[in-house]
């Protein structure tokens, strides 16, 4: 208004507005200093994004309180996404398909293990799916199993077709990563969908000899392997559609950075805003488990 008006005192719009002057300039430090905390968040956000390109706002709330403490910003989370709507950060969720799955083959199909189960500590149920990743020089297939308990995925492997073989390294990148004894593993359940890989005599005999039940979806309803879906969503979404690849060597060397980012930096809401390798490692007891689409009253197993 000083500037509409430059023969008009300060003094007198003040009065003429019923403020101080005191008053006066503190609505212009005030909306200064949130412009300046803005500032400072939307930066501290790209940094993140740099790694994590389509983390949502939940996770990044989360994650922003230690930056936010250390320069003593009070936010809530409507403030943020309203920072983040002003400065087009949000992100949109994306819808899929390409279908890896084939069902319809002359192996045999095992029973639906997992109706009434949910994990009570890493390793007591994997789930597993194949999902696909467009690269410039065309489809690769990545192979992952996913800790239901943990959401750690602890095999994976990528491949340029969809033969048995590629598949069964996802496994036995898993299997490797447990170091009990068998004894332990007998009580371990490997949950995937009816596809020719997962029940190929080749991957259900690994199986078999490390112990390991064996559990499939019944009827192609997506939330019989709910986990898993979820896991391929986040995988490709919030990173991998971010990468420009044009060779599969460099594909394997960013699903290894990618799989890395989501094990160990990434919160889940699902796991109070843990990552899955911490509560995988020290088998800590979280906010929310996995949820039974199953029944209204969920059995706890502890083994």
């Amino acid at each position: 208004m000083k500037n509409t008006y430059p023969k008009i005192s300060l003094g007198r719009i003040c009065r003429l507005l019923g403020v101080t002057r005191q008053a006066y300039y503190q609505y212009f430090w005030y909306r200064e200093q949130l412009s300046f905390e803005e500032d400072l968040i939307v930066s501290e956000v790209h940094r993140i994004r740099k790694n994590h390109r389509h983390m949502g706002g939940r996770k990044l709330y989360e994650l922003l309180q230690p930056f936010l403490m250390e320069h003593q910003i009070k936010i809530g989370r409507d403030r943020l996404f309203d920072i983040l709507s002003a400065n087009n950060l949000l992100v949109r969720r994306k819808k899929k398909q390409t279908i890896t799955t084939n069902s319809f083959h002359r192996f045999k199909k095992y029973p639906n293990l997992i109706r009434e189960f949910i994990a009570s500590k890493p390793n007591q149920l994997w789930v597993s799916d194949i999902t696909y990743w467009k690269i410039k020089s065309g489809f690769v297939y990545i192979s992952l199993i996913t800790d239901a308990y943990s959401r750690k995925i602890v095999g994976y492997h990528l491949a340029d077709n969809l033969q048995t073989s590629e598949t069964i390294k996802a496994l036995q990148m898993a299997i490797g990563s447990i170091h009990e004894n068998n004894s332990l593993k007998s009580k371990l359940i490997h949950h995937s969908d009816r596809g020719t890989q997962y029940c190929s005599n080749e991957y259900v005999k690994l199986l078999q000899n490390t112990n390991i039940n064996i559990s499939m979806t019944e009827n192609g309803d997506p939330l019989e392997n709910a986990i898993a879906e979820r896991v391929n969503g986040i995988i490709k979404d919030e990173y991998l559609n971010h990468y420009q690849i044009e060779h599969f060597e460099d594909a394997k060397e960013t699903i290894d950075i990618v799989i890395n980012l989501y094990n160990n930096e990434r919160p889940h809401m699902s796991i109070g805003n843990l990552t899955p390798d911490q509560v995988h490692q020290n088998n800590i007891k979280t906010e929310k488990l996995w949820k039974n689409y199953y029944l209204k009253s969920p059995v706890i197993v502890n083994q």
